[in-house]
């Protein structure tokens, strides 16, 4: 093997997301997959009945619910988790685009450009995600602590704690089957780096190392120049 060859791979990956990063996602994964799988233990009849210890089972679903937030809250100690969020919770007409071409299952490079470091079917997961927590929290508190609140509310919140429950395990299946369909996209949560040649394909905007603001300073340079040919706009060179 000559000795560029041993050096190549570490030359062609970029950084993507730093250990507290990849922590909180994981933690935060964890926490939603417990919650997932107690709540199927208690409210389908054949796995309670495999399971057992319905009490435990309670126990550990509650106090799983309780710690969700936990991990991103510790996450706001880390600079980059801050500029990641910063990135998620920002949509541009880059992102409309983006959500048009799959809606319309266009697949075309130049729909493909329009997406920073996160494309907009991440940031609305994201989006989802964090809304959902705070759902879910705070109906589990009312499920947990009954005598606190009217009926009415009681009746209401296991409604929307419930359906919600489904809409989760749903929105977690399609998650995992995105990731699935992507090598580059799970070495990146596993390992923190992902291949130049994927950042520049899936994610021109988005530039390693760059502040959030000039990601978004790019987004919006690309929108100006929506009527130009592919390649001639900060899409095709922000990822060095």
């Amino acid at each position: 093997m000559l000795p560029s060859d041993a050096v190549r791979p570490a030359a062609a990956l970029v950084r993507r997301f730093t250990r507290a990063e990849r922590w909180v996602h994981h933690a935060t994964a964890a926490l939603f997959l417990v919650c997932v799988a107690t709540a199927a233990a208690l409210y389908l009849p054949p796995l309670a009945e495999i399971v057992g210890r319905r009490h435990l089972v309670v126990t550990v679903h509650e106090w799983a619910g309780l710690a969700l937030p936990l991990p991103c809250l510790l996450g706001l100690a880390s600079k980059a988790f801050r500029r990641d969020l910063e990135r998620l919770n920002r949509f541009g007409p880059h992102d409309g685009d983006w959500l048009r071409a799959r809606v319309l299952r266009r697949r075309a490079a130049a729909d493909r450009e329009r997406a920073g470091k996160f494309n907009a079917g991440q940031k609305l997961y994201a989006a989802f995600t964090g809304g959902t927590v705070l759902v879910m929290l705070g109906t589990g508190l009312v499920l947990w602590f009954p005598g606190l609140v009217p009926l009415l509310w009681r009746t209401g919140a296991t409604f929307v704690h419930d359906w919600l429950a489904f809409a989760v395990a749903v929105a977690i299946a399609g998650h995992l089957w995105m990731a699935a369909k992507d090598p580059q996209a799970r070495r990146g949560m596993r390992t923190g780096s992902v291949s130049r040649e994927w950042a520049r394909r899936e994610h021109p905007l988005w530039e390693p190392g760059a502040a959030s603001g000039t990601e978004a300073g790019a987004a919006t340079q690309a929108g100006a120049r929506r009527g130009a040919g592919p390649g001639s706009g900060p899409e095709s060179g922000s990822a060095p």
